[in-house]
């Protein structure tokens, strides 16, 4: 099978990935459609990055679209989802489908107000995408009941479980009608999944697309021995090189703290973690998807959360406390058959963590050892001319920084384009020393201009992990600061 129509995908539907430049099934869309068109119960493993969110939502839509108007509070479909990143993320890549179909979507999730919520489901939606917590308080105030449910999709069961949601997975599963049809998708099988399988899906066919534990083959694994007093040197040099950049923490203080710092050494940076309100995370968010900031700073709530075309680095700050949360970080690059490049920072205090973690992660990193922050695998990791653009504008919820030098002294710099101010420093010899500042000379960072556009005489990373210079990145049927819609 090697088209969507072939496995049963409507002509539709088919049509509408087509627009979207989606023309070949993944692994995981090709084994688990044909049971999920026919109704089965199914249980889909494959990692983040394989196409499971259309290897359920063609289905989802194609059954719905047979049948009758929701009425008031009884939605026809539910869509679990362990995030509110990725709940919108879902319903970003469902809304085009609906559209064709004539159907109606809500999110459901906390964090922001109940009331566009609940007019919704008076109103009557079809499908809703929906974190466990808020649809809980929803239910037990009464808007909404899920007695009408015809297909119910559990995405990330496995970081469901790992988030502790799988008791409110289970009373919500109980609630919808025996024999409708459910579809759970993980990235990992294991007992607490398990047990929900066991307990609410029926006969269900199991497909497996990948080995849970071997990383994407086009992604390359570096280990980059530091002292700590280079850390931040070194990730303003990765991060300041052209092109979209995730880096994690493993605390919330730890990615505010390291937002600030980028932003002061004159990287742009916005933070992603809990300690944010929604409306700061979606933008923050929307400025690491338009290219306005080039770096995300993320706890670990971004791992399954984020999904962004063209992230060709991904460098773990602190190094996760275990395999899994290793391997699901670095699916945030090397996503639809693109490569990509992941780096761990480790000091000499965390080499055993560090051995040990990619040991259970099944991989063999490189590992190079730096003495200072000028070492040329820094460029061969992250290649093309270092870009520093001054701090986030306040239109983004960035931490506040200052106009002093960030390492040392600097020499005056711009402001990005357009801001309509400036900041001074005095110049050093330091390591960013060479680094030319965005401003005057036009030199923009990759995706991020005056206009929000286009870069300007800079370099693109590449799809792929690597960077290349381009005058604007090029992608077949997607601009390269879109979200990405058929790979999930």
């Amino acid at each position: 099978m090697n088209s969507f129509t072939q496995l049963g995908v409507p002509a539709r539907l088919s049509s509408v990935l087509t627009g979207l430049g989606i023309e070949t099934p993944t692994p995981i869309q090709a084994a688990t459609l044909p049971d999920s068109f026919a109704g089965r119960d199914v249980l889909g493993r494959g990692r983040t990055g394989s196409g499971k969110t259309f290897a359920f939502l063609l289905p989802l839509v194609a059954r719905l679209s047979d049948g009758g108007r929701p009425r008031a509070g009884r939605p026809r479909a539910l869509i679990l989802a362990p995030t509110r990143e990725l709940a919108l993320q879902i319903d970003d890549s469902l809304a085009p489908l609906a559209a064709v179909a004539g159907l109606s979507t809500r999110t459901v999730f906390g964090g922001v107000g109940q009331g566009p919520q609940v007019n919704a489901l008076k109103r009557g939606v079809d499908v809703i995408v929906a974190c466990p917590g808020r649809l809980e308080d929803l239910i037990s105030q009464g808007h909404c009941s899920l007695d009408g449910i015809e297909v119910t999709v559990i995405d990330e069961a496995d970081h469901m479980a790992d988030l502790g949601f799988l008791p409110a997975v289970r009373r919500l599963l109980a609630k919808t009608p025996k024999g409708s049809q459910r579809l759970l998708f993980s990235a990992t099988l294991d007992n607490a999944v398990d047990q929900l399988v066991r307990q609410f899906l029926v006969d269900p066919v199991t497909h497996e697309a990948d080995s849970p534990q071997s990383p994407v083959s086009s992604m390359d694994h570096h280990v980059l021995h530091i002292d700590r007093n280079n850390r931040l040197d070194v990730l303003v040099d990765l991060t300041s090189a052209p092109g979209r950049t995730v880096v994690f923490t493993r605390t919330k203080h730890g990615a505010k703290a390291l937002t600030r710092q980028l932003n002061k050494a004159g990287v742009a940076a916005v933070e992603l973690h809990g300690n944010l309100g929604q409306n700061a995370r979606t933008r923050n968010l929307q400025a690491f998807h338009d290219g306005s900031a080039a770096a995300l700073v993320a706890t670990d709530i971004a791992a399954r959360g984020i999904h962004v075309d063209d992230v060709a680095l991904v460098v773990h700050a602190d190094p996760p406390a275990e395999h899994k949360a290793y391997l699901h970080r670095s699916g945030r690059t090397a996503r639809a058959g693109n490569s990509g490049t992941v780096v761990t920072l480790m000091t000499s205090e965390q080499k055993k963590d560090v051995r040990d973690l990619t040991r259970a992660a099944g991989i063999s990193p490189t590992t190079t050892r730096l003495q200072g922050s000028d070492h040329p695998v820094l460029r061969e990791l992250a290649p093309g001319e270092r870009v520093l653009s001054g701090p986030m504008p306040e239109t983004v919820p960035a931490p506040r920084t200052s106009t002093g030098g960030a390492r040392g002294s600097r020499g005056s710099r711009s402001s990005k384009p357009g801001s309509g101010s400036t900041g001074s420093a005095s110049n050093g010899s330091g390591s960013n020393g060479n680094r030319r500042r965005r401003g005057g000379s036009g030199v923009q960072r990759s995706g991020a201009g005056a206009s929000g556009g286009q870069q300007s005489g800079g370099s693109a990373r590449s799809g792929g992990g690597r960077r290349t210079p381009s005058a604007q990145p090029a992608r077949s049927g997607h601009s390269a600061a879109s979200f990405s819609s058929g790979r999930r």
